[in-house]
C-alpha cells in the first residue's frame, strides 16, 4: 500500500450546455453543485439565444406606436440631464437655465436631444425610432 492511494484526486466533469461543453474540476465548485450534477449526469441545460441576423426593422415597416412612453421620456431625460451636467454641448438656446434637468426638457420639447430609442419586439427584432421622430407631450 502507498501513500498516494489516500489522496484525494478531484473528478472531472462534462456538462452540455446549448451545444457547448462546459468542464470542470469538482473542487472548483460549491458541493451542493457537485452533488446536483452527479445525481443527474444525463441532463443538459438549453439556453435561447437569439440569432445573431437579427435586423433592424425599416421605418416604412414600423408597428410600435409613434408615442413617446413614460418609461422612454424618464430614461432619456435623465440621460441627458447627465451627459448636459458632464459638460455635453448644448443643442438649444440657454434663456438663463443652469439645471441639467430643465435644460434636458427644454432640448425634448424642441425635439433636439440626439438619441435614438431601440425598442426590442417579442420576435427579437427591434425598431429604432429617433427622439424628434416620437411624439413626446
Amino acid at each position: 500500500m502507498s501513500d498516494h492511494e489516500n489522496e484525494y484526486v478531484p473528478q472531472l466533469h462534462t456538462v452540455s450546455i446549448a451545444s457547448h461543453i462546459l468542464t470542470y474540476y469538482e473542487d472548483e465548485i460549491n458541493d451542493g453543485e457537485a452533488e446536483i450534477e452527479m445525481q443527474n449526469p444525463e441532463e443538459s441545460v438549453e439556453i435561447f439565444l437569439p440569432d445573431g441576423n437579427v435586423q433592424p426593422t425599416p421605418a416604412k415597416e414600423r408597428i410600435t406606436t409613434p408615442y413617446m412612453t413614460k418609461y422612454e421620456r424618464a430614461r432619456i431625460l435623465g440621460a441627458r440631464a447627465l451627459q448636459i451636467s458632464m459638460n455635453a454641448p448644448v443643442m438649444v438656446e440657454l434663456d438663463g437655465e443652469s439645471d441639467p434637468y430643465l435644460i434636458a426638457l427644454k432640448e425634448l420639447r424642441g425635439k433636439k436631444i440626439p438619441f435614438v430609442i431601440r425598442r426590442y419586439l417579442p420576435d427579437g427584432s427591434y425598431e429604432d425610432w429617433r427622439v424628434e421622430e416620437l411624439i413626446a407631450d
